[in-house]
């Protein structure tokens, strides 16, 4: 399991949502914890798959161009960002993807309120 999550961490910015998707996935990482697969960890693990081998094309930064941050630090499980810019490119009026960014919350930060945690986010 260390191995997988070791190779698919490093493609974390091309899977938005990682770290909640593979939060029930690390904590079979812990040496308290016993090894059993249970339907959410394997969800998890089939999610992350079919991500690694979907993932989304991401574009190149252009730094004479305005970027758009999105962060989300409205669910439990830990803070998400992406960053996105509009490519000058005819035929492509849409937004492309430059990274998704994703990050456990610590036991300290989880009780941080909601102004809090989207400064953390940031």
């Amino acid at each position: 399991m260390q191995s997988f999550l070791g190779f698919s961490s490093y493609y974390r910015n091309n899977i938005k949502t990682f770290t909640h998707i593979a939060s029930s996935l690390y904590k079979l990482c812990s040496t308290d914890v016993v090894f059993k697969i249970a339907k959410e960890r394997r969800d998890a693990y089939e999610s992350i798959k079919h991500e690694l081998t979907n993932a989304l094309i991401l574009i190149l930064p252009d730094f004479g161009l305005p970027f758009k941050l999105y962060i989300d630090s409205a669910f439990s499980q830990g803070l998400r960002a992406s960053l996105h810019q509009r490519p000058i490119v005819v035929g492509e009026p849409r937004e492309g993807v430059i990274c998704y960014i994703s990050s456990q919350l610590k036991d300290l930060e989880a009780r941080y309120g909601e102004t809090q945690t989207e400064f953390l986010c940031l």
